[in-house]
């Protein structure tokens, strides 16, 4: 019964997703543009929703429960961190981000910021990691959950999920995710409302029981929150590594205006923090239940055994639905880093009509990629940690510099006007240095190491950098 049940949802979600994507190709054809972020044309509940379905990949609903299983209580660290980034993003940047109608994160920092096309293209390749990861996840998710249901090859599984995300991310770009994201965006806080009471009723709603079962079982340690240098880290990386994904700049940035956007991500934002904190609990919960299971196969072990079977039935459509809409979100994300970002400047003679051909192109292949991403990572989380660590500790100091040391302050940031004290040499020097010392060191020493590095360069070259005849010579060189 779950095994065809699980076929047959797969069958009709593909159908469903794929036509939209036939429906949307014309329009996203139209210019590379279009196929980026829409036109700038999305209201405030399209981002609401389609946010929320980006957020709530498999990561949040298999992931998470797996951490929760495993680190107990003081993963809800991380997860306030990761999680409330995106709170902190609408506060902070979406409203800023909504004004302008640029691609990319990268295509933003050079031109309000940089000015220049090294530090473009390596701050595309900074970004692009975390999306190739995300969707990575997904696919793992999905294989995991497919095996836990039906005994399936989480292999086959994972391949088979990537061709479906695959396809209407390619035909429709951000017409289609949006379309497909809106709907599931509102189905994730149906069925995940079904999803978490179900599991929640196992321990008759009481953290109390739970404990007490956890107690019982000899794991008193994870009902312990423990802040220490581990949780901050937890929370700071979570935090950091979020305020630079692309995925969540580039649907601000298809916003029709700067208030959608900031209300669009808020909303979101604060349901994704309650609903995976709620997983974290789900972890701990079925270590409860089952001390002795395997920490990945937490929350699919637990809708398998221990809940009815239309909760069972109703929570793999939910993963499924999650994990599809951020994986073909990111897959988005992640072809326009590459065609903006990259192939534009190396070839800045590009149409729209090649520009969206390589988008498509590139999704398939980045998509396949995800795929091997997921066949070779040891859990969800561990896929995304790396990826957050690299963002944290190299283009987020640089933005934050380059929001926070204007030429001008008196002055707002306007496109097409430079308005930053960062030098080009700075930049690089910045990325480069934060981004290895972070991998090598950890969060709090290559966010410094950054930092530090991008202020003494920028301070070293100023001269050069800063004279109107050297940024003329600049604009110059990109044009």
């Amino acid at each position: 019964m779950i095994e065809a049940a699980a076929w047959v949802i797969t069958v009709a979600f593909s159908v469903f997703a794929v036509g939209i994507g036939w429906t949307a190709r014309r329009k996203a054809g139209a210019s590379f543009t279009s196929y980026a972020i829409a036109g700038t044309s999305l209201p405030l509940v399209v981002i609401a929703f389609t946010d929320l379905s980006t957020i709530m990949g498999a990561g949040n609903f298999i992931g998470e429960a797996e951490q929760g299983h495993q680190v107990g209580y003081s993963q809800l660290a991380f997860v306030v961190g990761e999680q409330g980034a995106k709170v902190a993003f609408a506060l902070l940047f979406a409203g800023f981000a909504g004004r302008f109608a640029y691609r990319s994160l990268a295509e933003m920092m050079h031109d309000l910021m940089l000015r220049d096309n090294v530090s473009r293209m390596i701050t595309a390749v900074l970004t692009l990691g975390l999306m190739i990861s995300w969707i990575g996840g997904q696919g793992l998710g999905m294989g995991l959950l497919f095996h836990e249901f039906t005994g399936a090859d989480p292999t086959l599984i994972i391949f088979l999920f990537t061709a479906i995300f695959i396809a209407y991310s390619a035909l429709g770009g951000m017409h289609a995710v949006a379309r497909v994201e809106f709907v599931l965006g509102i189905l994730i806080i149906v069925i995940g409302i079904v999803y978490y009471v179900a599991a929640f009723k196992l321990v008759d709603f009481s953290p109390a029981h739970l404990n007490a079962r956890l107690d019982r079982a000899g794991l008193s340690e994870l009902t312990e929150f423990h802040f220490d240098l581990k949780t901050l880290t937890l929370f700071l990386t979570g935090l950091l590594g979020v305020l630079g994904a692309q995925s969540y700049w580039q649907r601000c940035f298809a916003a029709k205006d700067g208030r959608s956007a900031r209300r669009g991500m808020l909303v979101a934002g604060t349901v994704a923090t309650l609903f995976v904190c709620g997983t974290v609990l789900v972890g701990l919960v079925a270590r409860a239940l089952n001390p002795g299971g395997p920490g990945d196969e937490a929350m699919p072990w637990l809708m398998a055994n221990r809940v009815p079977m239309v909760i069972t039935i109703v929570v793999f459509a939910l993963v499924l639905i999650a994990a599809n809409g951020a994986a073909a979100a990111n897959l988005n994300a992640a072809t326009v880093i590459i065609v903006n970002d990259l192939f534009t400047v190396v070839r800045p003679g590009m149409t729209d009509r090649s520009m969206v051909r390589a988008g498509r192109l590139l999704t398939v292949v980045i998509g396949a990629g995800g795929a091997l991403a997921a066949m070779y990572a040891s859990s969800i989380i561990g896929l995304f940690a790396q990826a957050y660590t690299l963002l944290a500790c190299s283009v987020v100091p640089v933005l934050a510099l380059g929001l926070l040391w204007r030429r001008d302050r008196s002055r707002p940031f306007t496109t097409g006007e430079r308005n930053c004290r960062i030098t080009p040499w700075g930049a690089r020097a910045g990325l480069v240095c934060g981004s290895v010392t972070g991998q090598l060191t950890g969060l709090y020493i290559g966010f410094a190491a950054a930092v530090v590095a991008t202020v003494v360069i920028s301070l070293v070259t100023r001269d050069r950098s800063e004279e109107p005849a050297a940024d003329m010579a600049v604009q110059a060189i990109d044009s």
